[in-house]
């Protein structure tokens, strides 16, 4: 099933790339879904990818959250988006979190990660959030630069890490 895009991006989005829909992630996407993060992170993780399906996409446990794939018309998975609205963070009013994005390198600048995006927000919206944030790693100029064409900006909140080694 196709979820619904933002009525005033359709367009600019789909004159490259008319085939690609967005849909909820199927059981079946995941191993593409791994291969896919592999290829962007050098990392294969398909422990945290099947758990990440088990809690967002599984019907039965999905408030909220929300993992959406892409993909060609040739059915083959393009790209994917994992986020959640939730309000814990010390006072935080409920807002919408972007957990994950990707899209195939050899595909990008296409407008699948606005179509991702969007069809997020859309939705996020319509089930009462407000807000959008995500958390980037300051030298990843790709995701950087993504967020930031997306009208992302620095928001309230500093992030504070400590070692544990």
């Amino acid at each position: 099933m196709s979820l619904p895009l933002a009525p005033q991006k359709a367009s600019a989005l789909t004159k490259h790339n008319p085939a690609i829909r967005v849909q909820a992630a199927e059981a079946a996407d995941i191993e593409a879904v791994v291969a896919l993060d592999a290829a962007i992170t050098g990392t294969e993780k398909a422990g945290n990818w099947n758990d990440v399906y088990a809690r967002f996409a599984d019907t039965n446990q999905r408030l909220q959250r929300y993992f959406l794939v892409a993909k060609s018309g040739r059915d083959e998975l393009v790209g994917f988006v994992v986020g959640e609205i939730r309000a814990w963070e010390f006072g935080s009013p409920p807002c919408g979190w972007i957990l994950a994005l990707g899209v195939t390198p050899d595909l990008r600048e296409q407008g699948i990660g606005t179509l991702l995006f969007e069809t997020l927000c859309a939705q996020m919206k319509n089930d009462g959030a407000t807000t959008i944030r995500t958390m980037v790693l300051g030298t990843d100029k790709t995701n950087l630069s993504f967020f930031r064409g997306e009208g992302l900006a620095a928001g309230p909140y500093i992030e504070l890490e400590r070692r544990l080694d």
